[in-house]
């Protein structure tokens, strides 16, 4: 049985934040020309915004590219719409065309192999909740990814999940460009 709630999730303004966390606001308007509403959201915590700007942030041994088509991946299996927009906007900025981002959200890469492998070991440990299937693994690992990429491809995932489930839970407004529909 779906329970349905009158809970309004709504964004926060930077007046309504804490000192902390108008700075990080300044800082990502500064950076982006704006205040996206997924890191506006995360700002009803005290601490939340930070932390996740620091997780996001981190070093990776994984390139732009690759992280884009992890959370482009992760977003689409998530169901998460706000996300799926806002890296198909990131996914075109790394390179990726139109028609690319929507076959890595279904999970495939065929334009390039090794892209290829991660969409499909990504896909993998997603739906399969850490448990990737030994082909995923083998397709990852022969495709030239090392243990240390698997790792920050968990760390992606786990990135994005946040993101997603925030997002899932809250619904509120995206500010970017709605994703086509697969």
């Amino acid at each position: 049985m779906e329970t349905v709630t009158n809970i309004r999730f709504d964004v926060p303004q930077k007046a309504d934040v804490s000192a902390t966390n108008q700075a990080l606001f300044d800082n990502l308007h500064k950076a982006l020309g704006f205040v996206p509403n997924l890191y506006a959201y995360f700002a009803k915590n005290d601490t939340a915004l930070g932390d996740y700007l620091t997780l996001q942030n981190r070093k990776s041994t994984l390139r732009a590219k690759e992280r884009e088509v992890i959370n482009l991946v992760t977003s689409q299996i998530n169901g998460c719409r706000y996300c799926q927009s806002a890296h198909t906007v990131l996914g075109k900025l790394n390179g990726f065309t139109e028609e690319q981002v929507l076959e890595i959200r279904r999970g495939g890469a065929s334009f390039d192999p090794k892209l290829d492998a991660l969409a499909r070991f990504t896909a993998a440990v997603v739906t399969d909740r850490g448990h990737a299937s030994a082909e995923a693994k083998d397709a990852f690992f022969a495709a030239g990814y090392t243990e240390a990429n698997m790792i920050d491809v968990i760390i992606v995932v786990g990135d994005k999940i946040i993101s997603n489930y925030l997002h899932n839970l809250a619904g509120f407004e995206i500010d970017f460009p709605l994703a086509d529909a697969l």
